[in-house]
């Protein structure tokens, strides 16, 4: 039985993130650890994977494109999954020095080149990351910082390779940017990811006014665009039965969840793959997805 929205219900699942083990101790580190929890969680109902590549020996990110290459080749070749990489960005791990933007793509195009990747990141817009108990001991924040310049020629990329953007939504005015810019370069159609936090200030709060707000937007610059709820510093279980029946599409995973999260990205993704299926909805394969985001284009108006 499907769902009141159109069609399944995609899961993906982020499996690490930018935050070290300090911050999020059973994140996976090494590229095997990176490739059995993804294919785990693919079983689990996942069709598509997001991960972020360490260095090994530092335990520190790499945005080396032979390590991403070593994790999505090892999750693919047991299961059938969309498996994309991040972008970097200081204050989330990068170095501080700053990036053009060949330099923060080069990663991503050389997968692109080497025919690896139907997803990448791109992140319309740049805003305040700043958390409430940083706040409340006078700790600043920083800007993760995403300029046009650096947004277009992720999309530069999307429509030489043939790429879907990723978009994460932060704020509302990434939904018009991003739609605007899709429509200005012609590159496939991207992915709306609403962010909600509640240990972050940036967005909304995981709450139903805040989907309903961030919906009435997309239908107005993006109408029939793909989205999906997620976030960091959150539990989004509660928005997945309205995601479903708005036809939406839902993350879960350790780079979105609470600091020292007690569960494994496993049981985040079976958690939310019980949900979904209680309330009637059905689990899309990455084959399904691959589908579903053929019928181009979705472009501001």
């Amino acid at each position: 039985m499907e769902a009141a929205g159109q069609g399944k219900t995609w899961l993906e699942v982020a499996l690490n993130g930018p935050w070290t083990r300090k911050h999020q101790p059973r994140i996976p580190v090494t590229v095997k650890e990176i490739v059995e929890e993804g294919i785990a969680c693919v079983r689990a109902g996942a069709a598509i994977v997001h991960a972020h590549a360490y260095d090994e020996a530092s335990g520190r990110q790499t945005q080396s494109p032979d390590v991403y290459a070593s994790i999505i080749d090892g999750i693919r070749s047991k299961v059938d999954a969309i498996v994309y990489p991040t972008i970097p960005a200081a204050g989330l791990g990068a170095p501080s020095g700053g990036q053009n933007p060949q330099q923060r793509f080069a990663h991503v195009e050389e997968l692109a080149r080497r025919g690896l990747i139907e997803w990448a990141a791109v992140d319309p817009g740049s805003t305040n990351f700043s958390l409430y108990d940083d706040l409340l001991e006078d700790k600043p924040g920083f800007v993760y910082l995403n300029p046009e310049e650096d947004v277009r020629h992720g999309l530069r990329l999307a429509m030489r390779y043939g790429f879907h953007p990723s978009y994460a939504i932060y704020e509302p005015g990434f939904v018009r940017l991003g739609a605007t810019l899709h429509w200005r370069e012609s590159c496939p159609a991207p992915v709306y990811r609403f962010m909600f936090s509640s240990g972050y200030t940036f967005s909304f709060p995981p709450e139903d006014y805040a989907l309903t707000a961030y919906l009435k937007l997309l239908d107005q610059v993006a109408p029939g665009a793909q989205w999906m709820v997620a976030g960091l510093q959150v539990d989004i279980l509660p928005m997945i039965p309205r995601a479903v029946a708005e036809g939406g599409h839902v993350r879960v995973g350790l780079e979105d969840a609470s600091y020292g999260c007690e569960l494994s990205n496993l049981q985040l993704v079976e958690r939310a793959a019980q949900k979904i299926a209680d309330i009637g909805g059905e689990l899309a394969t990455a084959a399904e997805v691959r589908v579903a985001m053929a019928p181009e284009e979705h472009g501001a108006v």
